[in-house]
């Protein structure tokens, strides 16, 4: 097993550096006939075989046993090494069907937005940078990675060229970076006070080895909290979310919401429940700061999502607000709320990578960028609007979707915490980001299906500029299926996230 978990984080991250700086990859686009024909094909079938291999491969290692790989000792008593644990384990699953939906859906959506050579190879560097992340054993391993994480994802946002493009690059760079030093700031007092830096449930910390420190300790943990919460989008550092998204591809932007803004949260829980421990945060106000914060993203993103007329950026402030409803969770530092948060990430992960592969569609075959430009097209391309129906109302909370049991367990969670007056403002501040949603979302539904009258003659002027390829329809269908299938089947995935939970907080 050691070797399968280091070859399935190698393996990508190799393939897609060699497929980046060798000319064999080389073709001329636009030349037409066989040799553009050729070279897609080879980039395509190259990148499909590596990710399908490295997905097998991480799969196997996650789920066949637990294993330890050690890559080379950064100091006396730190190691820069890989273990397989039970949170580890949930997000490899995430990252690779996400990954694999957005890969097979770039196939097709990539021939027009050119420079396939190159997004390729960075989707399956990052790929590897990613399971490397998830395997980290420790703060010092997960530091590495994640710095890696944001050096392999700004060309994705980088990637069409354009001003536009440059700007939400330098953007998602500078508050990337700005983020992680705040983490490594914490690092370096954990590393003097917790005597390990290894990730163990429930934490390593030692209060006696704190005695007459704690001021100076919880501030680290906070400016940590604040750190990496900027990948997660948590304000105050939530500003590059809006700009990336509408600017990168969107099989890019599709990851980026699913996955990668998503480090920022797994980096979080290693904090606070595999090293600080929750005890430590406990009742005080870097708690309450943290669910202040968290609950004010939840607003802030909801309201500038249904203020928004562009449909990417308003997913995109849709993803500000949804990923914090699982920071909440988090900061709630209790079991149930902990398991919801551990649901929301799965349900967040499938339907936003959906919506985001729904809204490329609307760009592929018409152009379209605007909410107003989609009035009727139910008509004309009812799968895909069918699809886009199930993944808003996953994304709202209705039955019978994963949404809805993510959003259940954040409010019960919530409601036993019994902490002051957050125990029933996250509830109510979550069912006004649930009606918000369904304000952002479901007109297009209806708009959708039932244009009104006067959309004949617009739809005499109308054509599509392509047909839905069935690469881009495929990944649609599969993640629009799980929204409902986690919904109605939720149990195991449920059972998996509260022994977890069971495991963090010393209840197994």
């Amino acid at each position: 097993m050691e070797g399968i978990l280091l070859i399935s984080i190698g393996l990508p991250a190799g393939a897609g550096i060699w497929l980046l700086i060798s000319a064999f990859w080389e073709y001329r686009r636009g030349a037409g006939g066989i040799e553009e024909t050729i070279g897609r094909k080879r980039i395509h079938g190259y990148t499909g075989v590596i990710l399908t291999v490295s997905v097998i491969l991480a799969m196997a290692a996650a789920w066949t046993g637990d294993c330890k790989v050690v890559l080379f000792q950064f100091l006396d008593a730190v190691p820069v090494y890989f273990h397989v644990d039970g949170m580890g384990k949930l997000f490899i699953t995430i990252v690779s069907l996400i990954w694999l939906a957005s890969g097979v859906y770039a196939f097709s959506y990539m021939k027009h937005e050119g420079g396939e050579k190159r997004f390729f190879g960075f989707f399956l560097l990052v790929y590897g940078v990613l399971a490397g992340f998830v395997f980290s054993g420790n703060l010092i391993t997960m530091y590495l990675f994640y710095e890696l994480i944001t050096l392999g994802s700004m060309p994705l946002v980088l990637h069409n060229g354009t001003k536009e493009a440059a700007a939400a690059a330098k953007k998602y760079l500078f508050y990337s970076l700005c983020g992680a030093y705040g983490g490594l700031f914490g690092i370096f007092f954990l590393y003097r006070t917790c005597g390990s830096l290894d990730f163990v449930p429930g934490g390593t910390f030692h209060s006696a080895m704190a005695a007459g420190r704690e001021g100076i300790l919880l501030t680290a943990v906070f400016v940590m909290l604040v750190g990496f919460g900027a990948k997660a989008g948590m304000l105050p550092l939530h500003a590059w979310l809006p700009a990336a998204h509408p600017a990168a591809p969107t099989p890019a932007s599709a990851v980026l919401s699913g996955v990668i803004a998503k480090a920022g949260v797994l980096a979080i829980v290693r904090v606070v429940f595999y090293v600080a421990g929750a005890d430590f945060l406990k009742g005080t106000w870097v708690q309450y700061a943290w669910m202040t914060l968290a609950l004010l993203t939840v607003f802030m993103g909801s309201m500038l999502a249904f203020r928004e007329r562009g449909l990417k950026k308003r997913l995109a402030y849709s993803t500000v607000s949804q990923i914090s409803y699982i920071l909440f969770g988090l900061s709630l530092l209790a079991p149930e709320a902990m398991a919801g948060a551990l649901l929301h990430a799965a349900a967040h992960g499938i339907i936003k990578c959906g919506l985001f592969l729904t809204a490329g569609i609307f760009l592929y075959c018409y152009g379209y960028t605007k909410v107003d430009q989609l009035a009727g097209l139910g008509k004309e391309m009812p799968k895909t609007l069918w699809c886009y129906t199930l993944f808003s109302l996953g994304l709202i909370g209705i039955p019978p979707t994963c949404g809805f049991i993510s959003k259940w367990y954040l409010a019960q969670g919530s409601l036993q915490s019994e902490i002051y007056v957050f125990s029933w403002l996250g509830p109510a501040v979550l069912l006004v980001s649930a009606l918000l949603t369904a304000g952002y979302l479901l007109p297009i539904v209806i708009q959708g299906f039932f244009p009104g009258k006067g959309y004949s003659a617009l739809g005499e002027e109308r054509r599509q500029k392509e047909k839905v390829p069935f690469t881009m329809l495929a990944p649609l269908i599969v993640l629009a299926g799980l929204t409902v299938f986690l919904g109605i089947f939720p149990n195991p995935l449920i059972r998996y996230v509260e022994r977890i939970a069971a495991e963090i907080f010393g209840l197994s």
